[in-house]
């Protein structure tokens, strides 16, 4: 039989597109962000920068901040069961 081919980002083009004016920049103030426990965020990935991110099906999701470790952080979504994700800001918005 013939296995399928792909990885995470699989099947992910409309998800990881950018506007025309904003390709290939990072967002400063995103990136450089400080967020404290208790903040609702909402994961939207930031496909200029690969480290730090969450598995795509969590895409759009609500969560809570818990902890700061590293540069990253750890949030809380609920997706049927309570998942703990650790995050890099640049990938979180807040609500």
């Amino acid at each position: 039989m013939v296995t399928r081919k792909g990885g995470a980002r699989k099947r992910s083009r409309k998800k990881m597109r950018k506007e025309r004016q904003n390709k290939g920049k990072i967002s400063m103030t995103h990136y450089f962000q400080v967020l404290k426990s208790g903040d609702k965020v909402v994961l939207r990935a930031e496909p200029a920068y690969q480290k730090g991110m969450y598995n795509l099906r969590f895409h759009g999701k609500i969560g809570t901040v818990l902890a700061k470790k590293g540069n990253c952080y750890e949030v809380e979504i609920t997706d049927g069961k309570i998942k703990k994700l650790i995050v890099h800001p640049v990938h979180l918005n807040k609500v």
